[in-house]
């Protein structure tokens, strides 16, 4: 990818990319409060300002860096501080806040499928016809991205804490020890090739629905 084109994907991509990390990390705060706990509300991580969010290195260097040499858009952003002391049930509530995440992405893909389909039926031809049907595009692709992602069995990912709240006590403790080697086995399935032979086909079955959605 030359760097006009770039450019222009970035400038395209920049505002549904910045509201699919701001949204998820949001809600996962905002579920927290709900059920009891107000750690990521005291630290201003219930906010929509994607500045209070973004990691330097996960939220832009590797996702640059990534689209440049692969195409393949991967990073991730600051994680929301809770504390599961203040949980009457704390693997279950845990896994009450992972949950949406990944839900808070499964709206927004919806959302930006109604954009889509706006483009493609109604403002087609028009000077804002083609950029807001890119952006959708982006929009749906990144959401589904990072829920698919992040519903991995794999701690310290959503779907791994899931699991963990499903799992007996004892069970649980034991599958949580996998954490601190998350990231790395994640890296090791990214740089094999494996997470792609997983998540793509996913990918590309959730877009279709969105797509016969749109009407396209």
């Amino acid at each position: 990818m030359d760097e006009q084109n770039l450019l222009y994907f970035f400038t395209i991509a920049a505002l549904p990319i910045l509201l699919a990390i701001t949204l998820h990390e949001a809600s996962h705060g905002w579920m927290a409060q709900r059920l009891g706990d107000s750690t990521a509300k005291s630290e201003g991580r219930l906010s929509m300002n994607p500045l209070h969010h973004i990691d330097p290195i996960g939220t832009v260097v590797i996702p640059v860096v990534m689209v440049m040499l692969s195409g393949f858009l991967f990073g991730w952003a600051k994680p929301v501080p809770v504390d599961p002391r203040n949980f009457k049930h704390p693997l279950k509530d845990m896994a009450m806040v992972a949950v949406a995440g990944p839900g808070a992405n499964l709206v927004m893909a919806l959302f930006w499928t109604f954009f889509l389909a706006l483009a493609t039926h109604v403002l087609d031809g028009t000077w804002i016809g083609q950029p807001l049907f890119m952006m959708a595009e982006v929009g749906i692709k990144i959401n589904l991205i990072l829920m698919l992602l992040n519903l991995l069995p794999l701690p310290p990912l959503d779907g791994g804490r899931i699991v963990t709240g499903l799992l007996k006590p004892q069970a649980a403790i034991k599958f949580a020890q996998i954490e601190p080697y998350g990231i790395w086995i994640l890296l090791l399935l990214l740089l094999t090739g494996f997470l792609g032979k997983v998540l793509w086909p996913l990918l590309q079955m959730c877009e279709k629905i969105l797509y016969t959605l749109a009407g396209i």
